[in-house]
């Protein structure tokens, strides 16, 4: 008897959306990756990685290291998405994995200094580019726990 449901590119109904989101993540978890093996994206985040409670003690490897480290954990996560597509187990782990490093990111909203603006006026919220550049990975997050959510049910029948 052939299964209706295996993982999300093999599912049926509902289930067979959930490959367009699978796919997405890996092509963003590999631009990202690829971004931070350059000089900017290095810069750029180490504001973030200083003020983070969670990443910070990642300023032990440099500059450079902290991005090496964040690309190389990022195509690891894109590996464990694709191979999440024929792996319950592994599409659990992979997308374990992409909901906290977007759990993290978000955090960088409200630790990183000056990038939102509390106030009660007319504007209770304002945030500059880099605040621009972390909300949307509300979303970003909000697709890991998907796809996350709808593994997990299989992976536990596999084991």
């Amino acid at each position: 008897m052939k299964e209706t449901f295996n993982v999300a590119e093999t599912g049926s109904g509902s289930y067979r959306m959930l490959a367009l989101l699978r796919w997405v993540m890996v092509v963003i978890f590999v631009s990202f990756g690829m971004q931070k093996f350059t000089p900017q994206s290095a810069q750029g985040i180490a504001q973030f990685i200083t003020n983070s409670p969670f990443i910070s003690w990642l300023s032990v490897l440099g500059l450079r290291g902290e991005a090496y480290f964040l690309g190389v954990t990022e195509f690891v996560i894109a590996a464990l998405l694709v191979a999440g597509a024929f792996n319950p187990i592994l599409s659990v782990v992979g997308s374990f994995l992409g909901t906290v490093t977007f759990a993290i990111t978000w955090s960088f909203f409200f630790t990183t200094p000056g990038v939102v603006t509390w106030s009660l006026s007319t504007d209770p919220m304002a945030w500059n580019l880099a605040g621009e550049f972390l909300f949307k990975d509300i979303v970003l997050l909000c697709v890991c726990i998907v796809l996350f959510l709808a593994s997990l049910p299989r992976a536990k029948m596999g084991a």
